[in-house]
């Protein structure tokens, strides 16, 4: 059964490792331990590049050594969306009796991550890639897509959740779910150290 699994990286991150010790994530190894009958031929990883903030000027050198730490797998592929900060007048949640009820702020959104997955998704049905495609995310933008590539192209289309299991997203219909147990995340990361042809990759020291 050739397999093809989608990370959804940034719901995955804030679902299930923000906060916790278990970022250096091998996602290899992850997919593996949830699917173990399936011979897994790709796994697509979606992210997108972000810039460091005043309180954390090291965040996107984090991320930057991440990625790649798995580019270093050959079967992770790595699609990256973008960001996109602008200003925005946003309403307070406890505004005064006087005086301004909305406050300007920078907004920040990533963008592409949920295209790039339905694009790459329906591309791999439509073009038989594989027999089935595991989805690793919540995010219920994903739904239409999914349910086409089960209908049109009578592919199997697993949903694993890494949020917590109160939060799950009903508007996401597979063949088949799963919830990832965040106590297996402890078994599946990374080396601290990876000497790779172009030099050694160091687990970030914050992380």
């Amino acid at each position: 059964m050739a397999t093809i699994v989608y990370i959804d990286g940034f719901n995955f991150y804030y679902g299930a490792v923000k906060d916790t010790p278990y970022k250096w994530l091998d996602f290899e190894a992850l997919c593996r331990r949830l699917l173990p009958k399936d011979q897994i031929t790709k796994i697509r990883y979606f992210t997108a590049r972000i810039s460091s903030r005043p309180d954390d000027p090291q965040q996107a050198n984090r991320l930057d050594t991440f990625l790649r730490a798995l580019g270093t797998f050959p079967l992770i592929e790595i699609h990256e969306g973008h960001f996109v900060t602008r200003p925005t007048r946003m309403a307070l949640v406890n505004p005064p009796r006087r005086g301004p009820q909305t406050v300007e702020v920078w907004k920040t959104e990533e963008k592409g991550s949920d295209v790039n997955i339905a694009t790459y998704l329906l591309l791999d049905a439509f073009q038989h890639r594989c027999d089935t495609a595991v989805v690793i995310s919540n995010d219920s933008d994903l739904a239409e897509p999914i349910r086409i590539a089960r209908s049109e192209v009578g592919m199997k289309v697993g949903i694993i959740n890494p949020h917590k299991p109160q939060f799950r997203s009903r508007r996401l219909q597979g063949t088949f779910f799963k919830q990832l147990r965040h106590n297996v995340l402890a078994q599946v990361q990374l080396p601290p150290t990876i000497h790779t042809s172009q030099g050694v990759i160091r687990k970030p020291s914050a992380w």
